[in-house]
């Protein structure tokens, strides 16, 4: 596209929606190739703001903007060094994290963090600080960003560094500061590309946390799937599956010959149409069943691919279409240390309401990083997936709402699409400054979302 092409000519009106699918809106999609586009796209925004989207794996509506401009950063998607000595990286806002672990791994360096997916820009992993399996250990995205170069509502590129209030506000700001343009990142070593997992199955909730509170500092990764339909003796039942880098010498010979190497696996895409219900409480119920059952009550040391233990979904092209035309809801909140009664509590009435949800996972968190609107914080997350044909869904998550922020909890901002604004200030305490700085660097509101209007951010 040449420089000189009218910003219009780089906007088409296309519906966007976020990868639950549940409120898709109309906005002009600008698709920039240069650092010199994005920046003609944001003068070009309009009375309705704009807003950068990476890949689309955001769950509810932070990179959708009705009315308003949607700046699609994948086209800037350029690997501009690499350190192989220290493993730092300097790469453009759309690179994805597939893409690292492709370049990388066969030089011995991994992603810091890696959510469940491996198809998040280096953008959106920074604007939602994104966290993994290994929060307990390594924090989130942003602890592993050195420096990013953010275009503000002002025209300026300004490169932004830890400890600073930007970056503070970026990293977790949802893409309310500025575009990120591009960032450099401290990567991972590792010796090979397979992971050493152990399995074992927990009979309740209690025994599970009490796994995680004694075993997990001898873990990198650690992540449980619960059941959150059953009940009584068994409420929170679990897989609890966790895991190391494997090093060389535990590789099985024909495996040594290429210990780098980035293979992935790949299912049949899930069909564009699902009947509705398919997911309800009974078919739901028999998975979970069948899930804890066949999971080994304890196996230690298995080899398992990066991608099979990171992102086992990945293999499976469009998921989010098997709630059917409704979408889904991801629900995740997180809670303290100290409020394991109120865990219990959200889990009971999880089980009491019967949510047909197979993709449940609890993990414990560590130390939370400076990002004023970063969600993680020390103690327990949960996270669900809930058809949106679940009869009085919306007023049963208001009332978890109000048991996670009565606790000093929070909810998911990237995950969210239907939090009530008047929750956010309690539990995020350092909204007032997040607003305050976003007032100072964009006081005409050119960084606007769904998301941001939702909650007056």
């Amino acid at each position: 596209m040449a420089a000189d092409t009218p910003p219009d000519a780089l906007l088409d009106a296309v519906e966007v929606t976020g990868w639950g699918r549940t409120a898709p809106t109309v906005a002009r999609v600008a698709r920039p190739r240069s650092y010199a586009e994005v920046a003609a796209a944001v003068l070009a925004c309009g009375a309705r703001g704009g807003i950068a989207r990476g890949l689309g794996r955001a769950y509810g509506d932070a990179a959708q903007n009705a009315g308003g401009s949607v700046l699609d950063m994948t086209g800037l998607d350029r690997i501009h060094t690499i350190d192989a000595t220290t493993g730092t990286v300097v790469c453009d806002a759309g690179v994805s994290l597939h893409r690292l672990m492709e370049v990388l791994l066969p030089l011995g360096w991994f992603v810091p963090v890696s959510p469940g997916t491996r198809y998040v820009t280096v953008g959106g992993a920074i604007g939602a600080d994104i966290h993994g399996k290994n929060h307990h250990v390594s924090g989130s995205f942003s602890r592993h960003v050195r420096s990013l170069d953010l275009l503000t509502a002002d025209g300026e590129v300004r490169t932004v560094a830890p400890g600073t209030d930007l970056f503070d506000a970026t990293t977790g700001g949802m893409g309310l500061t500025g575009v990120i343009l591009s960032a450099t990142l401290q990567m991972h070593p590792v010796e090979t590309a397979l992971m050493s997992v152990d399995t074992e199955r927990a009979t309740d909730l209690d025994d599970l946390m009490a796994r995680l509170t004694a075993t997990d500092h001898r873990y990198r990764y650690s992540v449980a799937w619960i059941d959150l339909l059953a009940r009584g003796g068994a409420l929170g039942r679990s897989v609890l599956t966790r895991g190391e880098h494997a090093p060389y010498a535990v590789l099985p010979a024909r495996t040594r010959r290429a210990p780098l190497a980035f293979r992935t696996g790949r299912l049949p895409s899930a069909p564009s149409l699902v009947p509705e219900g398919l997911l309800g409480r009974t078919t739901v119920g028999l998975f979970n069943e069948l899930w804890y059952r066949k999971a080994p009550r304890l196996r230690t040391g298995q080899l398992q691919r990066i991608s099979t233990f990171f992102h086992p979904l990945d293999g499976v092209p469009h998921w989010n279409r098997v709630y059917g035309r409704g979408g889904f809801v991801q629900y995740q909140f997180v809670v303290g240390h100290g409020q394991e009664e109120t865990l219990r509590r959200v889990v009971r009435r999880i089980a009491r309401r019967g949510c047909p949800s197979f993709l449940a996972v609890l993990k414990r968190f560590g130390e939370g990083d400076p990002g004023w609107l970063s969600f993680p914080m020390p103690g327990w997350t949960l996270a669900l997936d809930i058809p949106t044909g679940m009869s009085g869904l919306d007023s049963f998550l208001d009332e978890l709402d109000e048991d996670v922020a009565g606790a000093g909890g929070r909810v998911y901002l990237a995950k969210d699409s239907r939090l009530r604004p008047e929750l956010l200030h309690a539990m995020y305490p350092k909204l007032p400054a997040f607003l305050a700085l976003r007032a100072e660097v964009d006081p005409r509101g050119v960084f606007r979302s769904d998301l941001s209007r939702r909650l007056a951010l």
